[in-house]
C-alpha cells in the first residue's frame, strides 16, 4: 500500500506541474470581431431533437455575424417532428434537408454531416453544431475572429453541459475534467505537439483544410468523430484550437444516473479501440490515480503504529489533497460547492465501472448508437 500511495503521489505531482495545465478551466475565446467576415455555413445533424431544435436553431439565426451566414439542418429520419419544427421557423437563411438512406460504413451522424457539407459547398468556413446546442449571440463572431487572427484551421469548444440534476452535479464536471486530463488543451493548441482533440458540440473548420485530408468521409465510421477529425487535421499540419466556453450550452438533460451511464458507457470502449489490454490498463490507472491515495489514508488509520503505514498515510493524504485542489477550478466553472472536490475518488470509481460496462456491452453485441440509430463497427 505504501508503494502504491507514493507512486500515485508522484504521478499527481507530475500531472499538476508538467501535464499541460489540464486542471485549469481555460482557455476561453476572447470576444471580438474579425477583420474579415467570410461566408459561414452551419451544419446541424439532427435525429429526434424536437425538444431542443427550436432553441438551437433560433440561437444560430440570432447570431450577430457580419458576414454571409447559412444554416443547414439535416433531418435523419426523425420520428418526432424535428424537421417540421425547423421548417416552421421560416427563415431564408435556414435550409432543412431530409436525410438520405445511410450507406454502409457511415455512422448516422457523420452521414448527416456529409449531406450538409455537400449542400454548403460555397462556404469558406463550416461550423458543425449539435442539435441540442444553444449559442450566445456573439459566439460565431468570436469563433471566426479567433480563426482569422491566429490563422487556425479548426476552432472547437467544450460547451457548458447541462448540470442541474444530482446525477449531473456528481458526474458532469468530472467528465470535462477527465477529458482535459486525456487531451490537455494547452497541448492540443500547441502546433509542435501531436496531441489533438475537438469537442463535437461546436467545431469551426476551414473548408480547404477539410478537403486536403479527404473530406468528412475520412472519418465516416468513427464513433468518436470529433477527436478523429482533429487528429487527422493536425497530423496534416493544420493549426487547431480547443477551449472551454460558458457562452454556449448544451440543452440536453441527464436527469438520472442511468442516462449519464449510458452516455459514457456507449463509447468508452470505442475510445480504447476495443482493446482488452487498454481496458485493463485504464482501469488499473484509474485505481492507482484515484483509489490508492484514500486507500493509503485508510491503511494508516487502521494501523497507525508502523512506519510503513505512516508513509502510506502521508503520501495518500498528500495525493488526495493534490487531486482535490486540481478539481476545484472545474467545480467553480459549474458553480458547485468546493466541498464536492474530495469525492473525486468515488466519482473516478464510477467512471471505471462505466468503462468496464462499455466493454461488457461490446462483447454482448450491443452496438453504439447515435440518437437511437445503431452504428456499424468498421
Amino acid at each position: 500500500m505504501t508503494t502504491l500511495a507514493v507512486l500515485s503521489l508522484l504521478i499527481w505531482l507530475y500531472l499538476l506541474t508538467a501535464h499541460g495545465r489540464f486542471w485549469q478551466s481555460a482557455p476561453e475565446l476572447p470576444a471580438g470581431r474579425a477583420a474579415a467576415a467570410p461566408a459561414v455555413a452551419v451544419v446541424v445533424p439532427a435525429r429526434d431533437e424536437a425538444a431542443h431544435i427550436a432553441a438551437s436553431l433560433g440561437s444560430l439565426l440570432d447570431q450577430e455575424y457580419a458576414g454571409p451566414l447559412r444554416i443547414i439542418l439535416v433531418d435523419d429520419a426523425s420520428s418526432d417532428g424535428t424537421g417540421t419544427i425547423a421548417r416552421g421557423l421560416a427563415d431564408p437563411r435556414l435550409t432543412v434537408l431530409d436525410g438520405r438512406p445511410r450507406p454502409a460504413g457511415w455512422s448516422g451522424k457523420l452521414w448527416a454531416i456529409a449531406q450538409g457539407l455537400a449542400e454548403a459547398n460555397d462556404a469558406e468556413l463550416v461550423l458543425l453544431s449539435d442539435a441540442d446546442i444553444v449559442h450566445g449571440r456573439g459566439h460565431l463572431t468570436a469563433l471566426v475572429a479567433e480563426a482569422e487572427r491566429r490563422d487556425l484551421d479548426l476552432v472547437s469548444e467544450m460547451v457548458a453541459l447541462n448540470c442541474e440534476s444530482p446525477a449531473e452535479h456528481a458526474l458532469v464536471p468530472a467528465f470535462v475534467f477527465f477529458f482535459q486530463l486525456l487531451y490537455p488543451f494547452a497541448w492540443v493548441n500547441d502546433p509542435l505537439r501531436a496531441t489533438a482533440a475537438a469537442a463535437g458540440g461546436t467545431v469551426l473548420i476551414r473548408r480547404r483544410a477539410l478537403e486536403r485530408i479527404g473530406g468528412i468521409a475520412v472519418v465516416r465510421g468513427a464513433l468518436i468523430d470529433d477527436v478523429a477529425l482533429a487528429t487527422l487535421l493536425k497530423r496534416d499540419g493544420n493549426r487547431c484550437w480547443l477551449g472551454l466556453t460558458t457562452d454556449v450550452r448544451s440543452a440536453r438533460p441527464y436527469p438520472r444516473l442511468a442516462a449519464l451511464w449510458h452516455m459514457i458507457a456507449r463509447s468508452a470502449y470505442t475510445q480504447l479501440r476495443y482493446s482488452p489490454a487498454l481496458l485493463a490498463g485504464t482501469i488499473a490507472g484509474l485505481l492507482l490515480l484515484y483509489a490508492a491515495p484514500p486507500a493509503g489514508v485508510i491503511a494508516w488509520l487502521a494501523a497507525p503504529g508502523g512506519a510503513a503505514a505512516a508513509a502510506a498515510g502521508v503520501a495518500g493524504l498528500t495525493g488526495w489533497a493534490l487531486m482535490t485542489v486540481s478539481f476545484l477550478p472545474m467545480l467553480r466553472l459549474y458553480r458547485l460547492s468546493p466541498l464536492r472536490a474530495p469525492s473525486l475518488p468515488l466519482i473516478a470509481l464510477l467512471y471505471a465501472a462505466m468503462t468496464a460496462d462499455s466493454a461488457r456491452r461490446h462483447y454482448a453485441g450491443r452496438t453504439v448508437s447515435w440518437r437511437g440509430r445503431a452504428a456499424e463497427r468498421v
